[in-house]
């Protein structure tokens, strides 16, 4: 059983590799191959890894190389975890933001939206190459924005089998299993929304709706949470308007005053990302690592690798248990398209995943999750047909997006920042 990584030279992947070093019982994988435009990255990464399954006492074997239809050949799974233009490209991003007073983050308004621009048609291209040289394998997307992203192979490579994922809900079941001291595998949740757009409406405890008691919890963490000077974080009282437990991303969209001025003294996330990789870059250089370094942690994967393989084992072990992951609605809460990229509870089974059915979004919820698919699938589009009405109503469809005075100069700067990387757009 083979493993792709398209993306391999990622600082992700040593994580990607522990989890799944630490379910060989369930998932018995043969060959592990690292695919990535970057040879000498790509290369260290795999060096360490042929290191870390080494010391385990697997018999994996650990490939790498820049060939993609080589890496995809035969592959039962295809985990995607790439980064067009690199964090260069993240970094201008947010820059983009910061310049005309927007919030300036990589999966949201208009930072979201440019990374979507140039990985839909790199996306598009690596389902197409799945489909033809191993039509039977599972394709996982990391890649963000990982709705919009997923969103896209669904409606237009649907004969391809591809799940999202994100390891936002799997941090926060974990959390919420520290605070209320019971083990994560007890807990349910139910959870719904869009990727980086999401809420724990409710928490079951051995069958028990033990909500009211996460709730509290919640409540308690964002005390910590708050720290002068530091990010945006929720309040207290933010719970209390809710009801739900929301995801941390959606301060982006009700905070975004505190993020505008958070943003005015401190450097980007990718600035930061910068600094981090590069120390672990050389920590995986060093021929004596043999596991992942702590400093790994730092880089915002956090139970990433637990994500990932655990339901890669569960498919193949055809659980029937239930993942929070990205895929198609398909009736299981009312009022959206059937058709709709979820962020949801699933089922995971051989055939991959099958959205549970709950109740519908609250009002203040539904609006902001219609609002955000219509931006994501009218992102889509400019991506896929070079529609630039569509790149604009894109843009001012976005909560986070330019006003209508200024959307010209943001798309105009858009496409030339990012030259020659984001397919139609380039001509």
């Amino acid at each position: 059983m083979k493993i792709a990584v398209i993306g391999g030279g990622s600082t992700y992947t040593p994580e990607l590799i522990d989890g799944i070093l630490r379910r060989q019982d369930r998932l018995p994988i043969t060959e592990i191959h690292l695919v990535d435009i970057n040879l000498d990255r790509v290369k260290v990464i795999a060096a360490f890894a042929q290191r870390m399954v080494k010391v385990s006492g697997s018999s994996i074997v650990v490939e790498f190389g820049t060939d993609l239809r080589e890496a995809i050949n035969g592959s039962t799974y295809v985990v995607s975890q790439f980064r067009v233009g690199t964090q260069t490209a993240r970094h201008n991003d947010e820059m983009l933001g910061r310049h005309f007073g927007l919030i300036g983050q990589e999966t949201v308004g208009v930072g979201g939206f440019a990374k979507a621009l140039r990985t839909i048609p790199v996306a598009l291209s690596i389902a197409r190459v799945v489909a033809e040289v191993a039509p039977q394998a599972i394709l996982l997307n990391f890649t963000n924005p990982a709705g919009l992203i997923t969103q896209m192979l669904k409606t237009h490579v649907p004969h391809v089998n591809s799940i999202g994922l994100c390891n936002v809900p799997w941090n926060t079941k974990m959390e919420l299993a520290t605070a209320l001291e019971i083990p994560a595998a007890e807990l349910s949740l139910d959870y719904v929304g869009l990727n980086h757009l999401s809420w724990v409406r409710g928490v079951t405890h051995r069958d028990e709706d033990i909500s009211m008691r996460a709730l509290a919890a919640f409540r308690n963490l964002t005390i910590n949470q708050a720290i002068a000077g530091d990010s945006p974080s929720w309040l207290q009282s933010d719970v209390d308007i809710f009801q739900a437990i929301p995801n941390y991303y959606l301060l982006y969209y009700f905070a975004q005053k505190p993020w505008i001025e958070y943003q005015k003294g401190h450097p980007t996330r990718a600035s930061e990302v910068m600094k981090i990789e590069t120390e672990l870059m050389a920590k995986f250089a060093d021929e004596s690592l043999v596991t992942k370094p702590a400093e790994l942690m730092q880089r915002g994967g956090a139970y990433y690798s637990d994500a990932a393989a655990e339901l890669m084992a569960d498919i193949y072990q055809d659980a029937g248990t239930v993942h929070i992951v990205n895929t198609l609605n398909n009736g299981a809460v009312a009022g959206l398209p059937d058709d709709a990229v979820l962020e949801i509870s699933a089922t995971i089974t051989s055939a991959g995943a099958h959205s549970i059915g709950t109740h519908e979004l609250a009002p203040e919820m539904h609006s902001l999750v219609s609002t955000v698919k219509d931006f994501e699938m009218l992102t889509i589009d400019a991506a896929i047909t070079g529609n630039e009405r569509s790149a604009t109503l894109a843009l001012l469809t976005n909560p986070l997006g330019p006003d209508i005075s200024e959307v010209a100069d943001v798309w105009k700067l858009i496409r030339k920042e990012n030259q020659g990387m984001i397919g139609l757009f380039n001509e």
